[in-house]
């Protein structure tokens, strides 16, 4: 399989100009599977909830996603892209995931920093196929590539808008600790005071990274991947993933602990 990401720098609030840039570089792509940044097509550093009212767009149906359509269309490729969703009132930072047909998305779960004061949380971690889907700050907690390697992810495609430096070396102990494909994909350039790291990578099962860009410069990649690696959980020779998980000894990962 053929997976790839986008790279790319987004102007504030400027969906079209975006949405353009982001659909010649997937014409130059031939790949079965290519993930866009967080918020690729609206940009991410807002100022007020105006500002994503503004430009959000509801998923299915709206601009983006019917663009994104086409180009699945006429490609065959499998996209995830992240962008701002609005639906009955509420608007989440979301990614949407199409193959010449609406798939379905997926709603942030862990909200980072500004994010709290415009978008409401998602709840529920997807997986599409063999693809699962978190976005950006999602890394931070194991539990989320946890949850969708135990729903069956052989690949988890991670939209990204990174300004702090830790997640492309954390990622690729999400994808060891799992035996899962990872593939990040990270905004460059600076807006409005934020600074993105790039080094957007494809990562493989054993915590390789089969390739990272740079920090500053625009760039697609495209890596062949054997996605039947990611069935394989031996750790070593008696120790399997997830069968060696002990949980009775995990109890308190589900209670919230008082602050």
């Amino acid at each position: 399989m053929r997976v790839g990401f986008v790279q790319m720098n987004s102007e504030i609030l400027e969906v079209q100009d975006n949405v353009d840039k982001a659909l010649r570089i997937l014409d130059r792509m031939k790949a079965d599977l290519v993930v866009l940044p967080e918020l690729f097509n609206t940009g991410y550093n807002f100022s007020s909830r105006r500002e994503v009212e503004k430009v959000s767009e509801p998923i299915p149906g709206g601009f983006t996603t019917e663009k994104l359509l086409e180009t699945s269309r006429k490609s065959g490729m499998i996209i995830v892209a992240g962008l701002a969703e609005r639906s009955k009132g509420n608007y989440y930072n979301s990614a949407v995931i199409v193959r010449e047909r609406y798939i379905g998305k997926y709603r942030k779960v862990h909200l980072f920093s500004k994010e709290k004061k415009f978008f409401k949380r998602g709840n529920e971690f997807k997986v599409f196929g063999k693809i699962g889907v978190m976005i950006c700050f999602d890394w931070v907690f194991p539990e989320s590539a946890r949850v969708l390697m135990l729903k069956g992810a052989e690949i988890i495609a991670h939209p990204a808008a990174l300004v702090l430096p830790y997640c492309p070396e954390a990622m690729r102990t999400r994808s060891l600790e799992n035996r899962v494909f990872s593939i990040t994909a990270d905004k460059i350039g600076k807006e409005r005071g934020l600074r993105f790291i790039g080094r957007s990578q494809i990562v493989d099962t054993a915590g390789r990274i089969l390739y990272r860009a740079t920090e500053t410069k625009e760039k697609f990649a495209i890596r062949t991947i054997r996605v039947k690696d990611a069935t394989d959980k031996k750790f070593s020779p008696s120790n399997r993933i997830p069968q060696d998980r002990i949980i009775e000894a995990y109890r308190n990962l589900t209670r919230r602990e008082n602050s």
